[in-house]
């Protein structure tokens, strides 16, 4: 019987780690984290945006995000920010709603922000447990799902770094970690 419950509760939380490098400082990717109009441009899945997406980045701030899938069907999702420590480190609950606004899913997520000779090391480590029983399929697709959104703040990082330093893209040639 143990076993089962073991596996039980496997299925029914996750923990995903991510490492990029950014051909950016860090103060730039923590702004495209910590700034609602920046945040709004990348966050969730390919193919989704987020109609509403609000930002207090401060100990004890709000997060709330709605993102919008491809076929319209929105995902509510409300947070608190636990640790802010720019540029190097957040810390933020998170909390999945249904469109009743009932609790699916509920996570903690870790972001560092480590400088590596003027590029940025970011690490996002999050953990979800589901709240329901059909939170399972919604875990299963985590890892994909925080890989295509680091994916896109790659490219709003490189959009943000050419406004910033215009001369530096057009020397390397815009190129990317």
């Amino acid at each position: 019987m143990a076993e089962r419950r073991n596996s039980d509760a496997e299925a029914n939380e996750r923990t995903v780690v991510i490492t990029r490098i950014f051909d950016a400082p860090r103060e730039l990717v923590f702004k495209a984290w910590t700034d609602a109009q920046h945040l709004a441009l990348w966050w969730g899945p390919k193919g989704f945006t987020n109609p509403v997406c609000d930002v207090d980045a401060r100990v004890g701030g709000a997060l709330r995000i709605v993102m919008r899938a491809p076929d319209g069907t929105e995902h509510p999702m409300t947070g608190i920010f636990r640790e802010v420590t720019p540029p190097a480190r957040l810390v933020f609950s998170g909390v999945a709603l249904d469109p009743d606004g009932k609790p699916l899913l509920e996570g903690l997520t870790t972001v560092t922000f480590a400088e590596q000779g003027g590029n940025t090391k970011l690490t996002v480590e999050s953990r979800a447990v589901g709240l329901v029983a059909h939170a399972a399929r919604m875990l299963e697709g985590m890892k994909a799902g925080w890989t295509q959104s680091i994916d896109r703040l790659g490219e709003q990082v490189t959009r943000m770094r050419a406004v910033a330093w215009p001369s530096r893209d057009a020397h390397t040639g815009g190129t990317s970690s």
